[in-house]
């Protein structure tokens, strides 16, 4: 059982809203710089970039960081297991900017802590930002987005899927219940 939450026009409507809260928020966006969450968080994080510059018609700095070696939880996948690392590209100096964190479901927080670590290794931001299109709830962690495509309160045995066109060839947010093993 899945029930589509957001549609191909509901997501571009919510990428939008939350490319004018940047802005807003932000004074405009000079010494802001979009980091995306990989793998969808990329994504997101390029479509309100395009947004942005339609919008105030000059470019956001964007980049991608990869979590994988700031988890908290590797300690726990069997020894036999590798993490897959996909590389952090971000090629402006992160040290006094804006850095806005990018992601497409908020859950407990343990990723956006893990991309904290990662962002913050690579200088000392004047200011981190979170921007998600779907925060779910449960957080495990006291982290909170500043900016949200869409509230979504879900129970534990429910997930959310966002599905992009970039990597899934589709188009649409998803809650289904989770198959029990």
């Amino acid at each position: 059982m899945s029930k589509i939450i957001l549609d191909e026009q509901a997501i571009r409507r919510a990428l939008t809203r939350i490319a004018h809260e940047i802005i807003e928020r932000n004074k405009g966006i000079s010494d802001c710089i979009l980091v995306g969450i990989k793998t969808r968080g990329v994504f997101i994080a390029r479509r309100l970039a395009e947004k942005i510059e339609a919008i105030e018609g000059e470019k956001v700095a964007t980049g991608e960081v990869d979590i994988t070696l700031y988890r908290d939880d590797l300690t726990h996948k069997r020894t036999d297991e590798q993490p897959e690392i996909k590389g952090t590209d971000i090629t402006v100096d992160v040290t006094d900017k804006k850095v806005i964190l990018v992601d497409d479901v908020l859950f407990t927080g343990r990723t956006v802590r893990a991309a904290l670590d990662a962002v913050i290794d690579l200088g000392r931001p004047s200011q981190i930002q979170l921007a998600v299109l779907i925060d779910r709830g449960h957080r495990e962690l006291p982290i909170r987005p500043d900016f949200i495509g869409k509230n979504v309160p879900t129970s534990k045995a429910e997930m959310i899927e966002a599905r992009l066109q970039e990597v899934d060839e589709a188009e649409e947010v998803i809650l289904k219940q989770k198959t029990s093993l």
